[in-house]
């Protein structure tokens, strides 16, 4: 018998392609080790590319509608300077320059179209989350996984065929936007399942804010790229971003191990023991359940009584409303990447702290209560300077991306392997989208109600904003009770005299 971290002789003919090209480079087994970074490795670009092509929107709107750079900031209008590039082709269309506008989004009612397609976008992709864990709990993950990939990629690139097709029908760009957010709601419940299969618990919180940076990673790549292919003429910017995402598709496909049962792996022995007192924070995944009650999938109303699932989807609703509503209403590319950049920092803060602590609920609740004064200062003090500006952004984004990334990650793999499953791991990807597809109706609600909101007041919208925030801490309100309660009977057993040591 060879050592638990090999490859199993007779499972190596099901190995995938690009694992078995890893295998004959190295010319021995791929160790679990290395298929957990191989997981986190491509996962993180596929999420990544996700956020890329989701990003080139916002970045593209201001120029298919120029008015909307002066109306759909957050109250700060520091114009950055305008290229006008003009291509050189030579019909209507070929005339086109960055200043021009693109109908039938350069028209009094332009903003507003922009503004559909974002709400259509989010709507979709909320309600299309809910299926997709559905559907993700009972097929091969990879294959879901790729099918939403090359969708999106396909989708995207069909909107930005747009340009040469020289289409000016509102309902082509809406249509394409749909199916788009459809595919993408694909990719979270996936590649957190497939996340939560290979890491355990203990140091899940870190592991999973470190790897949630692909959010800004992404957001911030699919900026440069959609800015830097502007001047080749708009389409360029979503044709791009979605030749990338089909190319990664297809790595995907070829070398993204589900889980270490499907690659024939084992975990070592040593990382499977417990530490004293460490029964809270051991993998579930990893305990011995019948194998009929780990295959059978959990169902959609079951996985909403998973306690805590509840309470943490509706706090992510209003945290990603607040998110949002800055990933689609600011327009000035350098201040959008510091509120992205914050939200690493924030994310991975959160993981560790949460870690440390083992407390998830007053760990989000914390960040979410003080992103209450950061939206404070930010809309009081932000016009002072763009320096003053950027610093309280990516203040901001610290406090408000580090509970959304804690929440869509490390939680949602917790509850998906909740104590009272048993065991059972096919709750993950149902759980996930249920957690995040609730967030994602709040992602599609916030931009909207700051159309209506703005038009009366930029102060009533950080209203909205600080309000949003108290509320998804007070979702929390229970759960944080309740760790505080265990936090104080384990700090009375640690200090109860250890009188059974001398029995």
């Amino acid at each position: 018998m060879g050592s638990a971290a090999e490859v199993l002789p007779e499972r190596s003919s099901n190995k995938l392609l690009g694992i078995r090209f890893l295998q004959y480079l190295k010319g021995s087994p791929v160790s679990y080790k290395t298929h957990q970074a191989i997981v986190l490795i491509v996962t993180f670009l596929a999420y990544a590319s996700y956020h890329a092509t989701r990003k080139t929107t916002s970045i593209v709107k201001s120029v298919l509608d120029p008015q909307s750079s002066s109306k759909n900031n957050l109250g700060f209008s520091f114009s950055p300077l305008k290229r006008v590039v003009v291509t050189n082709h030579t019909e209507s269309r070929l005339s086109w320059s960055l200043g021009d506008g693109w109908a039938p989004f350069n028209g009094s009612d332009g903003t507003s179209l922009l503004g559909e397609l974002d709400v259509a976008f989010l709507a979709i992709y909320a309600f299309g989350m809910y299926f997709s864990g559905h559907f993700g709990d009972r097929c091969n993950l990879r294959i879901f996984l790729t099918i939403g990939m090359v969708g999106t990629g396909v989708f995207t690139s069909l909107f930005g065929l747009g340009f040469w097709g020289n289409i000016h029908n509102f309902y082509y760009y809406l249509v394409i936007q749909m199916i788009a957010g459809l595919f993408q709601s694909t990719g979270w419940p996936s590649v957190v399942a497939v996340l939560g299969n290979w890491f355990g618990k203990r140091k899940r919180g870190l592991i999973m804010g470190i790897w949630n940076a692909h959010t800004s990673v992404g957001n911030i790549a699919g900026s440069l790229i959609a800015s830097a292919m502007l001047g080749y003429g708009w389409g360029w910017s979503f044709v791009v971003p979605g030749l990338i995402m089909c190319f990664l598709g297809l790595v995907v496909f070829l070398i993204l191990p589900v889980s270490p049962e499907s690659a024939g792996v084992e975990e070592e022995d040593d990382s499977c023991l417990k530490k004293s007192g460490d029964d809270v924070t051991e993998s579930l995944l990893r305990q011995e359940t019948p194998a009929e009650e780990k295959e059978k999938p959990v169902g959609f109303i079951e996985a909403w009584k998973i306690p805590g699932v509840a309470p943490f989807a509706f706090c992510l609703f209003f945290a990603k409303l607040v998110a949002y509503t800055f990933l689609y209403c600011e327009t000035s590319g350098s201040l959008s990447t510091l509120f992205d950049v914050g939200g690493v920092l924030g994310g991975i803060l959160a993981g560790h702290i949460s870690d440390r602590l083992n407390a998830r609920a007053i760990t989000a609740a914390s960040f979410m209560y003080c992103a209450i004064p950061a939206l404070f200062f930010y809309r009081s003090y932000g016009h002072i300077s763009l320096v003053v500006n950027g610093g309280l952004m990516f203040v901001t984004g610290m406090f408000v991306n580090g509970p959304y990334a804690l929440i869509t990650t490390a939680v949602s793999a917790d509850l998906g392997t909740h104590k009272s499953l048993k065991g059972n791991s096919r709750a993950l990807a149902t759980v996930t989208a249920i957690i995040d597809g609730t967030g994602s109706i709040g992602a599609a609600i916030g931009p909207l109600l700051t159309g209506y909101i703005s038009a009366k007041s930029w102060s009533a919208v950080f209203t909205m904003l600080m309000g949003s925030a108290l509320i998804a801490g007070l979702f929390l309100t229970k759960l944080v009770v309740s760790e505080v309660a265990t936090k104080i009977e384990e700090s009375r057993s640690n200090r109860a005299p250890e009188c059974s040591l001398d029995v």
